[in-house]
């Protein structure tokens, strides 16, 4: 269908922002496979326990659990420089009609995976009627993105500036998995890391990757 997008309203600000990232930062990101089916485990386990999650409060709870040891990640560039956050609040995407926000789930770290479920479902039902704060808006310290009920197993997300990280999820498919000398099927799920470059090398954002991958395939700290 022939038509005219125009980038102005909502989606100029987007496309404003997007560019600003990317002018404003050096993004380099990197990919990995995990083994996900301890983390299917643990959110069948909570859904029978009457507590419908979804893999974005598992992996904001596991951000809160990793990040303090990667203090970079979890950090906010301001005039003064880059700025390392005690409390962390997770940007969690939502497609909107025509748009894209990351409001924020504030201090994860102090909440338990019921509370993380029900903070983020509160902000989609605000988002859907436009009634998120401009704090809610602005104050994440690092984000989640996911793209998992699609066919996209990695993509580049691009940085929420003046945020150091963002977390990609691709879709969890049944995949063949090498254990120990055995091949076996798994539910694997792709997983991207994007990170401003100034701020972070690949050496750290590979540990960073790393330490995260292994914490989501043990579920440590995931069981209810």
């Amino acid at each position: 269908m022939a038509g005219v997008l125009k980038l102005e309203g909502i989606r100029g600000i987007i496309a404003q922002k997007m560019r600003e990232s990317l002018e404003k930062t050096a993004q380099l990101s990197f990919f990995c496979d995990i083994d996900a089916s301890a983390l299917v485990k643990a959110r069948s386990a909570w859904k029978e326990a009457g507590v419908k999650l979804g893999y974005e409060d598992l992996i904001a709870k596991v951000l809160a659990m990793v990040v303090p040891d990667f203090p970079a990640f979890n950090a906010i560039e301001t005039a003064k420089g880059v700025e390392y956050q005690d409390d962390v609040h997770v940007g969690c995407a939502i497609a909107l009609p025509g748009a894209l926000v990351a409001p924020a789930v504030f201090n994860v770290q102090s909440l338990s995976l019921p509370e993380i479920a029900q903070a983020r479902a509160e902000l989609i039902g605000r988002a859907k009627v436009n009634k998120l704060t401009i704090a809610e808006l602005t104050g994440a310290t690092i984000t989640i993105t996911n793209l998992g009920l699609t066919r996209v197993e990695h993509f580049t997300p691009i940085l929420t500036y003046p945020q150091q990280a963002i977390i990609g999820l691709g879709r969890i498919a049944n995949k063949p998995w090498v254990d120990g000398n055995s091949l076996v099927a798994r539910p694997v799920m792709g997983l991207s890391l994007t990170v401003d470059h100034r701020v972070i090398d690949g050496g750290p954002a590979g540990d960073f990757l790393t330490r995260l991958a292994s914490v989501l395939e043990s579920a440590e700290g995931l069981g209810c």
